[in-house]
């Protein structure tokens, strides 16, 4: 040895462990909310969402509220097992990705389109915070758009 140290790329380790703990945190809520909407009580909760939405609000004229969310669900499964396959396939990358901004680019805008999503207290004006998490995953789709880690 002439005195030479094999260099870790620190940075790189850095940004890829930052990946796939995106990635797959993302999958793991994303399986965890889609499995959800199979109840009763999500199938309920969401209604006022899908029915204030301009792209969304005749739905419940042709399916139930169930179909609804169970059609929302399997959406969220799918995107989830996409990301998670796509660590072994990384052309299902960009399928994912364009799944996820899609979802949440819609759900985001639920914020402006549902009435009394908004109210005020302590003089700042929240939300319910659920949606809010849609901002991470919709730069997580972005990001990851290019299919690049």
């Amino acid at each position: 040895m002439n005195g030479t140290a094999l260099k870790i790329d620190n940075e790189n380790l850095v940004r890829k462990a930052g990946y796939y703990i995106s990635l797959f945190g993302a999958a793991i809520i994303l399986l965890w909310i889609g499995i959800f909407k199979f109840t009763p009580t999500e199938a309920n909760a969401i209604k006022p969402l899908v029915e204030n939405h301009f792209l969304t609000f005749f739905v419940y004229d042709i399916v139930s509220i169930r179909a609804v969310s169970d059609t929302i669900g399997v959406i969220e499964i799918i995107i989830a097992f996409l990301l998670l396959l796509s660590v072994k396939f990384a052309s299902l990358t960009k399928y994912a990705a364009i799944g996820m901004i899609i979802t949440f680019l819609t759900t985001l805008s639920y914020l402006f389109t549902t009435p009394g999503i908004w109210k005020v207290v302590d003089g700042i004006p929240v939300t319910d915070f659920f949606i809010l998490k849609d901002l991470m995953f919709l730069g997580f789709g972005l990001m990851i758009l290019n299919g690049k880690k």
